[in-house]
């Protein structure tokens, strides 16, 4: 299966090195290219892509309102959003997880990271780039509105909301094997099966929710 791709980014030489990169892997496809935050919003409802890789500083519309028209346009999830940017901090974090993208990288990142990255949040894992610790996300949950509704979360079993409180923890379905020692392959279904139960496009959102439901408490 091909991934289709569109490359958001004010300078062309940026474009044009992330396009080569991708164009050269076998099962990446990039389709279009926008030099603005508002050629980014228009350019994902004609393409549809699997993914966008978005800058942050954008000429007429921002990264982050640009990502904001774009998921609010898809239901279905699609596409997810990869934020690029030179800027590593703390407020541009906040500002692409508020905005529901998938993952935040650092352009200055190796171009092999940038690959891995795009494969990596296609296939719906969270990613944030090596500089973006955990103080950096849980800085994020602690802006968030504590609401306290757990509603959503009724729909999930004992186990389930385990998983739950390891995603927003940042685990990999690997270190959660390894926590509630069970095979991988389990680990991935209880992923999967927490993500469908609570309409949630990736690990990203689950992060969010995790933290607003108070399910998980920043410093724990």
């Amino acid at each position: 299966m091909t991934l289709t791709v569109v490359i958001a980014d004010d300078q062309t030489m940026v474009r044009q090195s992330f396009r080569a990169v991708l164009d050269a892997q076998p099962d990446i496809r990039v389709t279009g290219e926008a030099r603005t935050g508002a050629e980014a919003v228009t350019a994902c409802r004609e393409l549809r892509p699997d993914l966008v890789l978005m800058d942050i500083r954008m000429p007429e519309l921002d990264g982050l309102a640009a990502t904001r028209q774009i998921l609010a346009g898809a239901p279905d999830g699609r596409p997810r959003v990869l934020v690029l940017t030179t800027f590593d901090a703390d407020e541009y974090v906040y500002g692409a997880l508020g905005a529901g993208a998938s993952g935040f990288l650092l352009k200055d990142s190796p171009l092999d990271d940038l690959v891995v990255a795009v494969r990596m949040v296609a296939a719906g894992n969270a990613l944030f780039a090596p500089a973006v610790t955990r103080r950096v996300i849980e800085g994020f949950a602690a802006q968030l509105p504590r609401t306290q509704d757990t509603a959503r979360l009724r729909e999930l079993t004992a186990r389930e909301n385990e998983v739950l409180r390891l995603i927003a923890r940042g685990l990999s379905n690997a270190d959660i094997a390894t926590r509630l020692v069970i095979a991988e392959q389990t680990a991935k279904t209880h992923v999967s099966r927490v993500l469908g139960k609570l309409r949630l496009r990736d690990r990203a959102q689950a992060v969010v929710l995790a933290y607003e439901a108070g399910l998980v408490v920043p410093g724990e």
